[in-house]
């Protein structure tokens, strides 16, 4: 609740019929007047001897950077740490990215805001999403592996929360219910491409895309913004898993009436706390084993294509933005934006790939190999 100690003006009505304007249709010299949410406020000094506050203003579109000028310690105490707030301001164009000037703000009041306005959620159905989750891990063939993971799925707050939460604060699936659609993701990438590899242990490769982000339910906070608990920032969701995977082990054991082998609990935590690839972004670990491989570049693969969408061709981008990005850093450059080669209606063009020139069928795009010619010749 704001303070009622602000000055009597602070808090004013708002025309509640007014068009909401989202964060990813603002242009510079927009003046919006609605509520955002608000995260990660800092109360800092300028130059020149006054206060200012910065901190990340966002709706289900997306997020900008906000400041507020010749604040005073008063307003910056009366802000939410992280959540809903009324905000007037300015939009304004600052090193090519935009920002929201602040000019005043009033507490958001319950009922003159719509909660789904502000926090993205998946457009996919969350109860299908996790029946199929448990779908695939009731395929898991090894009993051991098996009884963990249903020391997870018996856990129902955790349950509860995994199809809640985002995957990330603000990278990729940054919405509710981001943290099952990208463990599904990827649990439905590793099922399909797994046959390939004989080898590769598939049990211990599912499981492990499960249990690599599960953490993330205690990590992040998602009840009014997406942020940082205290634990995710000291601890963080790596070695959060792994730690909740000894827990896991008694229950399971329990459930078995048998001790879990120690090497495939060794396997387990390897495979969490290396799926981030290299120690520059995070893993405790480098990956190595088979499984360890696949599970970090599956799951990367799948933040990686639902980021790069998202700047591309989805729909937090503006009209008229141009054909590339800007410098995204987690792909090191710019995007290319436009889809060459859209998909075309009405029948699929039949490709048949054809050693003699002579026979034609009309209606098939014909691809004639010169390689396949010459072996064919030879063998006459």
């Amino acid at each position: 609740m704001i303070s009622p100690l602000l000055p009597a003006n602070f808090f004013r009505t708002t025309n509640l019929n007014m068009a909401r304007v989202y964060i990813k249709d603002c242009m510079p010299g927009d003046v919006v007047e609605d509520v955002f949410v608000i995260s990660g406020k800092q109360l800092s000094a300028a130059s020149n001897g006054t206060h200012f506050i910065k901190a990340n203003v966002s709706d289900r579109s997306g997020q900008i950077n906000a400041r507020m000028w010749k604040a005073t310690k008063q307003i910056f105490d009366a802000m939410p740490e992280a959540g809903f707030i009324r905000i007037r301001g300015k939009i304004e164009n600052y090193q090519n990215n935009l920002q929201l000037i602040i000019d005043n703000c009033w507490a958001a009041e319950e009922g003159t805001f719509d909660v789904g306005d502000l926090l993205p959620h998946t457009d996919k159905h969350i109860p299908t999403m996790c029946k199929k989750v448990v779908e695939i891990l009731g395929s898991i063939q090894n009993r051991h592996l098996a009884a963990i993971v249903q020391a997870y799925l018996d856990d129902e707050k955790l349950m509860e929360n995994l199809c809640r939460a985002p995957a990330a604060q603000s990278m990729h699936h940054a919405f509710i219910g981001g943290l099952l659609e990208h463990t599904l993701n990827a649990m439905e990438v590793a099922h399909a491409i797994s046959p390939l590899y004989p080898g590769l242990n598939r049990d211990l490769v599912i499981a492990g895309i499960f249990l690599h982000d599960i953490a993330k339910t205690w990590e992040l906070s998602y009840d009014s913004a997406f942020g940082y608990t205290d634990g995710g920032q000291l601890v963080g969701h790596i070695v959060k898993s792994a730690m909740w995977i000894n827990e896991k082990v008694v229950v399971a054991e329990e459930m078995l009436g048998e001790k879990i082998p120690q090497d495939l609990i060794d396997v387990l935590h390897h495979i969490i706390i290396s799926h981030h690839g290299v120690p520059e972004f995070g893993a405790v670990k480098i990956p190595a084993t088979p499984e360890a491989l696949a599970v970090h570049h599956i799951e990367n693969m799948d933040a990686k294509l639902m980021s790069a969408l998202a700047a591309t061709r989805g729909d937090g981008r503006r009209e008229g933005e141009g054909r590339w990005t800007e410098y995204l850093k987690p792909f090191g450059g710019r995007l290319y934006r436009p889809d060459p080669a859209p998909a075309e209606a009405g029948e699929p063009i039949e490709l048949e790939i054809k050693n003699d020139k002579s026979a034609k069928p009309a209606g098939k795009l014909e691809i004639t190999n010169p390689l396949f010619e010459s072996v064919t010749k030879k063998n006459k």
